[in-house]
């Protein structure tokens, strides 16, 4: 629509002379061609014409043209010189009419020059457009093939890292899987080592605790049977010897009392122990175990210093009852012979 309106406004008559629409350029509505009656123009004052000789085309945007109208040297018309006027009889509707299908054919030639100009015109636009976009299609293709040549080398690169990883961690959980199953096997054999040391200390334990109270009533019954036999014999000594007696007993009740905590502080701290290495085996297992074999050694270690104590204490308890039986004996004896005293 646009390069119609341009064309049509380029093949009007550029003499101005006749505002009739051009015969053979129908127009947008096609109207039928229909000369235009208009009053003769008054004449004019002279002034310098400008013939039209060239008209150019450009392109300045893309479906916009620019047409320049290059104006020939003014030209200084000579008066022609005056006809001779002739009958009206001449000029016969013929001749007019033949006149008119001349201009009507220069017309037609000149529209015809300028639509085959616009046409190789537009032929060339459409050519630049087409290589533009042949260039623009040519441009996306090989930019998409370099993104998706980047994306699949990056595609490898990230898989190829993501299975690297994979190995690593693999192979790192295997090592742990080994260092705990060792940590396992040694922690089970502390374990099984301390309890057999346990078991074999209070088994001793016991034992020296069955042979103390063993010898203990021993020398229970003893006394016992010595003060039987001695009742009728020794009513005036009965006072002191049960005040005696009394003494050693709640003395003995005593030890008994503080062998009893010492055995049961003992065993809570054995407790305590066992249950320090075990909530600490993971963390610090070579070197608890050796302030634990070195905790059990002292611990032997007191618990036979406490026992010798226990024995040499049971011995001067029977030196005393000793010289108690003694010194009945004595007594008795004094009693008995009182003419040697």
């Amino acid at each position: 629509m646009l390069i119609g309106l341009v064309r049509e406004s380029v093949m009007q008559c550029f003499c101005h002379t006749c505002r009739a629409p051009i015969a053979a350029v129908p127009s947008r509505r096609n109207f039928p061609i229909t000369k235009v009656k208009t009053k003769p123009r008054t004449s004019q004052p002279k002034r310098v014409q400008f013939i039209t000789t060239e008209v150019r085309c450009q392109e300045k945007t893309r479906g916009g043209l620019k047409y320049e109208v290059i104006l020939g040297e003014p030209e200084v018309k000579a008066t022609p010189p005056k006809k001779e006027t002739s009958s009206k009889s001449n000029l016969s509707y013929e001749v007019i009419e033949e006149k008119l299908k001349a201009a009507e054919e220069r017309r037609q030639q000149i529209e015809s020059n300028k639509i085959a100009s616009l046409a190789a015109k537009m032929q060339k636009i459409e050519e630049a457009s087409r290589k533009k976009d042949e260039q623009t299609t040519q441009f996306i293709s090989q930019t998409k093939e370099a993104l998706d040549q980047k994306m699949e080398t990056h595609t490898e690169k990230r898989e190829a890292y993501i299975t690297d990883l994979k190995t690593k961690l693999k192979d790192h959980i295997e090592n742990v899987e080994k260092t705990r199953q060792s940590l396992d096997l040694q922690t089970e054999e502390v374990r099984l080592a301390m309890e057999e040391k346990l078991n074999s200390a209070n088994a001793l334990r016991d034992e020296n605790i069955k042979k103390m109270l063993e010898r203990l009533k021993e020398h229970e019954e003893q006394v016992q049977k010595v003060r039987a036999s001695n009742m009728t014999k020794l009513q005036q000594l009965e006072t002191t010897v049960q005040e005696k007696l009394e003494l050693a007993q709640s003395r003995r009740e005593q030890l008994e009392q503080e062998q009893k905590e010492k055995l049961r502080n003992y065993n809570e701290r054995m407790v305590e122990v066992k249950t320090t290495v075990e909530n600490a085996e993971e963390s610090r297992k070579t070197e608890k175990v050796t302030k634990i074999e070195t905790k059990l050694s002292i611990a032997e270690q007191n618990r036979e210093k406490e026992i010798q104590k226990k024995l040499e204490i049971a011995k001067k308890y029977e030196k005393r009852a000793e010289a108690v039986r003694q010194n009945k004996a004595n007594i008795l004896a004094s009693k008995e012979n009182p003419s040697s005293g």
